[in-house]
């Protein structure tokens, strides 16, 4: 079962995200997809770790810039008949911005090939999935081209793990709220 947690900066949505995988399994592989490029994002992902090691909960965590799709995959094949584990990913929009960086003068079909095979990962995956992502579209309209890029590919992204999902939760000010069962259906 797939699940996607979706909000602002800052808005709480990993600290939920954890907090649900803690409440349904027992232990996790926490994937992380952030790179740290600079002393702050050191430092970003150093609090992070703290905070996860001072929850007491079983994370094997492991870093997955890029081949994200790849390793939900291999994860999720059998396992000599033990059951896939639970996992949650911190977050969709990191990898899609370090992929859209790696293939910036790729053609589009290179970003699509990229993402169709994270969905069709999530989409297979038998066991419990978290994934956490940016809501990146209620902002102002990027100034430049990449960056009006990452938004729509974003958006296409989200849209299209939120339809696959059994469960979406938007977070907004530490608040979670289920989107999937109260969805308008026409």
């Amino acid at each position: 079962m797939s699940v996607l947690v979706t909000g602002g900066a800052r808005s709480g949505k990993s600290s939920f995200a954890e907090r649900l995988v803690m409440h349904r399994s027992s232990e996790a592989w926490y994937v992380a997809t952030a790179q740290a490029y600079d002393d702050e994002m050191r430092e970003r992902i150093r609090m992070h770790q703290k905070q996860r090691e001072a929850a007491g909960y079983l994370w094997h965590t492991v870093e997955a810039p890029l081949d994200l799709p790849e390793w939900i995959s291999q994860m999720g094949q059998s396992r000599a008949g033990t059951s896939a584990p639970t996992v949650l990913v911190d977050c969709l929009t990191l990898w899609l911005s370090n992929e859209l960086l790696a293939h910036e003068h790729d053609p589009e079909s290179v970003l699509q090939a990229r993402m169709d095979a994270l969905v069709e990962a999530i989409r297979a995956y038998p066991g419990l999935l978290v994934l956490v992502t940016n809501e990146v579209g209620d902002g102002i309209v990027p100034e430049y081209p990449l960056g009006r890029r990452y938004r729509d590919l974003a958006g296409i992204l989200n849209q299209r793990v939120a339809a696959i999902c059994r469960e979406v939760f938007l977070v907004t000010v530490g608040i979670a709220v289920e989107l999937k069962s109260k969805e308008y259906r026409l």
